[in-house]
């Protein structure tokens, strides 16, 4: 089946689920995670909306990831020294086991799909 995100973009972030704090934060203030996914886990490939309110924290995704940015401004500081600044309309794809600290600057929203 196929599946879709509507207006991602212009979703108002209270429609968004709690996601809870960042696990790895870096200081304060601590980045608070909102979004929403219609995939069924451990069954498909994660995709969604992601959304980040402003701090700096430590990035635990394993997976291959692609990301389109929809919203807000926010700087990547990856463990291989490559820094990348991140703002609205940019796409990004992150490999397998890219670690490095988020820095978000205004609240940042995302669409991205997880990849095995």
């Amino acid at each position: 089946m196929i599946k879709r995100l509507v207006n991602a973009g212009g979703l108002p972030s209270a429609d968004l689920e709690d996601w809870g704090k960042v696990a790895v934060p870096i200081g304060e203030p601590v980045a608070q995670l909102r979004g929403t996914s219609p995939t069924e886990k451990g069954k498909e490939p994660d995709f969604g909306i992601w959304e980040c309110s402003p701090g700096k924290w430590q990035r635990q995704i394993k997976n291959a990831e692609f990301a389109h940015f929809v919203a807000g401004r926010c700087t990547f500081h990856a463990e291989n020294g490559q820094v990348i600044d991140i703002s609205a309309g940019d796409a990004l794809y992150f490999p397998a086991n890219s670690m490095g600290v988020w820095e978000i600057h205004e609240t940042v929203r995302k669409t991205y799909i997880l990849l095995p």
